[in-house]
């Protein structure tokens, strides 16, 4: 199975647990799943968040995702509890449909490695 076709499935069956679980079967899309991540990430599930809270979440959620691929390290968690990246390496100039795939790839990734999906 070439790579992307394993993506495009494990993509679209992630799409459908999450939305199932957070959204009563309306699909999410790729910033609601990397917000859901910011806040799995901060670890403070039950509460309400302004909206420079909400941007910062998507940003502690995309240093964890890009993480692995060198572009970020953590570096420490606050006094309020936010994780803190440092950048490790500037990303590439992407154009919007890599950098939707990049995404996808490291959100996959990510729940694999929480064990949600294979």
């Amino acid at each position: 199975m070439s790579r992307d076709i394993q993506l495009k499935e494990r993509w679209e069956k992630l799409v459908a647990i999450l939305s199932d679980k957070f959204s009563q079967g309306e699909d999410l899309d790729l910033d609601a799943i990397i917000y859901l991540i910011g806040v799995q990430e901060l670890g403070k599930v039950h509460q309400k968040y302004q909206k420079d809270e909400k941007l910062n979440l998507m940003h502690i959620a995309i240093c964890r995702l890009l993480e692995p691929y060198g572009f970020y390290e953590f570096d420490y968690v606050d006094k309020e509890g936010w994780p803190h990246y440092t950048v490790k390496e500037q990303l590439p100039a992407l154009r919007a449909g890599e950098q939707s795939v990049l995404m996808k790839e490291a959100i996959v990734q990510y729940f694999i490695e929480k064990e949600l999906i294979e």
